[in-house]
């Protein structure tokens, strides 16, 4: 079984843009003064072009992510950038582990996971007011 073939045809080159081809000028509004090198006359007949440009700033606040460390915040009760001062509790994760420790049997070193620091959790407080501003959970 023979394919048929067909002979190939090229597409026609392409001829590019225009010559006359760009964007039409910005005019400026009545009333401002014109800069150099902008036209004074529309190029099209009725065509009036308003440029209006509005800017608006809206403040944002920036929270920072507070972990195990001491870190940088707006206290919500006195309204002040702190350094937070932080306090290591006794959290899920080192009752777990001391649970944990105490099943296998090892009874005498179930109180470990309570002195090691990664396993408490941490109170983030204000220094000013010293309201609890973040606790940071490891379960």
């Amino acid at each position: 079984m023979e394919k048929e073939s067909y002979p190939q045809e090229s597409a026609p080159p392409y001829p590019g843009p225009p010559m006359d081809y760009g964007q039409p000028p910005m005019y400026a509004p009545p009333g401002f003064p014109t800069p150099p090198g902008f036209p004074t006359q529309p190029a099209v007949p009725g065509l009036v072009v308003h440029c209006v440009l509005f800017i608006s700033v809206t403040p944002m606040v920036v929270s920072t992510v507070l972990s195990d460390v001491p870190g940088q915040t707006l206290c919500p009760h006195c309204q002040q950038t702190v350094m937070t001062r932080t306090r290591r509790t006794a959290g899920l994760c080192a009752w777990a582990l001391c649970a944990g420790l105490c099943l296998l049997g090892c009874w005498l070193c179930c109180s470990i996971p309570f002195c090691l620091d990664s396993c408490n959790d941490v109170k983030h407080h204000c220094p000013v007011c010293q309201h609890v501003l973040y606790i940071y959970k490891r379960m």
